[in-house]
């Protein structure tokens, strides 16, 4: 597979993927941009691997790991959309959806990698921890504490841990 073919084919996931980790549409474009660069100039090691798109995903989340972790980065997007037109009322699910997003984007980084790749990619833990470049059971624990988070601060009833 050239990388022309690959961008092609997975471009539009990548970027889906950088947008939600990132929160930011630019900010997840400039990040795919970085990632596709650097890896062109690696192609050919990459396509060597069993998994090509395993590893650029992961090149991914690193990157945006990388980006928060510089001292200059410390900007945040703010969290007000931008007012767009539209045609009538979004309505209540449209609003849900939302507030959800903002909810996930309150998460660590690495719960939110996790809720992404597990929920908005359909990978599975080994993947997810091939990505993350750690175990099984920490992603199923990234997952556990960030879905009890989200159930917290969005009111909805949480579990006590204990079995009938």
């Amino acid at each position: 597979m050239t990388f022309e073919e690959y961008v092609s084919s997975r471009g539009p996931a990548l970027m889906r993927l950088a947008r939600l980790l990132a929160g930011d549409e630019h900010r997840a474009e400039d990040l795919t941009q970085e990632v596709l660069t650097r890896a062109y100039v690696h192609w050919r090691r990459i396509v060597r691997s069993d998994r090509p798109d395993v590893y650029v995903r992961r090149m991914l989340v690193n990157a945006h790991n990388s980006w928060w972790r510089r001292r200059s980065n410390r900007e945040l997007a703010i969290p007000t959309l931008v007012d767009r037109p539209h045609s009538g009322d979004l309505g209540g699910e449209a609003a849900d959806r939302d507030e959800m997003w903002r909810l996930i984007a309150g998460l660590p980084d690495r719960q939110r990698a996790v809720l992404v790749l597990r929920y908005y990619e359909d990978l599975d833990d080994a993947t997810i921890a091939e990505i993350l470049g750690c175990s099984q059971v920490t992603v199923r624990t990234h997952a556990m504490r960030a879905l009890a988070t989200l159930r917290e601060r969005s009111g909805l009833p949480t579990t006590n841990g204990s079995r009938p």
